[in-house]
């Protein structure tokens, strides 16, 4: 039985699309330089995210400029208030940011962007976040529920602690592992048969935990199946 499900979850993966008109506008026709509103100093505050686990990585200033530049080159280019000039992230460190998407606000004077971040690095020193302070404790800020739930199954597998569930699922490995994800994909269809939305969600939540369980055994990064997903979107067409 846990075949024929397997093999039938394979297949409505594999013909799934995902469409989304944000993505079918061209990056340099998406953002109006125009009309963007800019300080009396001529900047525009851009808040720079994640495309995969929405992480806010960093803050910087742009001008009208910089923004322009951002549009031609699908990387990000700053205003740097100090220096008084342009600047391309990771120009000097290598941690680059591909640019995913852009948007502006209802006010149009802030805008939001989505990377790629090279290196996995956008702070300066050295940390994946700016935004990594906390009462002067270095906390990383959180990303989307998967992404954190998936952090705290690695620090037990990494930590391991002899009263805790998920300890007991890596120390008995693949065939507890996978022993379980057999067990709940089949509550999982019977859930979906029975139509019970709150029963749906629990067993959902069960299946997609032993998944994370079983992709930290074997060292895959949850962000390695989120880069697969992006992949199975039509191609994009951001860039002239």
């Amino acid at each position: 039985m846990h075949l024929v499900v397997f093999g039938k979850i394979k297949t409505l993966l594999s013909q799934l699309e995902f469409m989304s008109a944000a993505e079918s506008t061209p990056l340099h026709s998406a953002i109006p330089l125009d009309q963007i509103r800019y300080d009396e100093r001529g900047l525009v505050p851009a808040i720079v995210q994640d495309y995969l686990d929405g992480t806010v990585l960093m803050m910087a200033w742009m001008n009208r400029e910089s923004l322009g530049k951002t549009l031609e080159t699908g990387r990000t280019w700053f205003y740097s208030r100090s220096r008084a000039e342009l600047w391309p992230k990771g120009e000097t460190s290598g941690h680059v940011q591909n640019v995913k998407s852009i948007r502006y606000d209802c006010d149009s004077d802030a805008l939001l962007i989505t990377v790629e971040q090279i290196g996995d690095i956008a702070c300066h020193t050295g940390e994946r976040s700016c935004f990594h302070r906390v009462d002067g404790q270095k906390i990383a800020p959180p990303a989307d529920t998967l992404s954190q739930v998936f952090e705290v199954i690695c620090d037990r597998r990494d930590h391991p602690n002899e009263s805790s569930y998920t300890c007991k699922l890596f120390a008995g490995g693949d065939n507890k592992i996978l022993k379980k994800i057999g067990e709940e994909t089949a509550e999982v269809v019977m859930a979906f048969k029975d139509d019970d939305k709150d029963a749906i969600a629990g067993e959902v939540a069960d299946l997609l935990y032993h998944t994370l369980v079983a992709l930290a055994h074997h060292g895959v990064d949850v962000k390695a199946v989120y880069r697969k997903l992006q992949e199975r979107r039509p191609a994009n067409k951001f860039f002239k």
